[in-house]
């Protein structure tokens, strides 16, 4: 079944439709929900949230760009929601730090261990770093995602890097 024939069947509510769906994007979602959750538990909670969205929402769909980001959009959006709501992003201040800058040595540190730092990061650290540098979106964008400042996305953005640069550096991991 093609693309359109999936969203096309999707919108009318056909089970099969969804699980072929499901079966084809959610290993790339799931790998969206891993870098934006504690660990795997969460991680798969996220993703089904997130399915439940995009099942709900595929009527909106308007085959304006790729279906597939639509869909990690989608995700990454229910995951802010997710936050919000449970209040993990409060913010005690909004002190705006220098930008910690981290460039590490990746011949030294294997992605899982890479992966393991960044899921320890508090929720609101996680979340910043996460939206910041592996997914490029902007300080203002951030502050509008999780309903903060655009200075607290780079406080926020600060101090995981500083806290990711002492992980790395009690590991021995060489750090440019």
């Amino acid at each position: 079944m093609s693309i359109e024939e999936l969203i096309v069947n999707c919108k009318k509510g056909q089970r099969m439709a969804q699980e072929e769906l499901y079966r084809k994007y959610s290993g790339i979602l799931y790998g969206i929900c891993l870098k934006y959750s504690k660990n795997k538990t969460e991680a798969e909670d996220n993703l089904h949230d997130s399915f439940m969205t995009i099942y709900d929402k595929i009527g909106q769909f308007n085959h304006k760009g790729s279906f597939e980001g639509w869909m990690k959009r989608i995700t990454v959006n229910t995951i802010m929601q997710k936050y919000r709501k449970e209040r993990h992003l409060k913010v005690v201040s909004e002190n705006i730090g220098d930008e910690a800058d981290l460039e590490v040595d990746h011949s030294n540190i294997s992605l899982s261990t890479l992966l393991n730092y960044i899921q320890e990061l508090p929720n609101k650290y996680r979340l910043t770093f996460n939206l910041y540098v592996l997914d490029g979106y902007t300080h203002k964008e951030i502050g509008e995602m999780l309903g903060t400042s655009t200075g607290t996305s780079k406080s926020n953005l600060a101090r995981a890097r500083m806290i990711l640069k002492e992980k790395l550096e009690k590991e021995n991991i060489n750090i440019a």
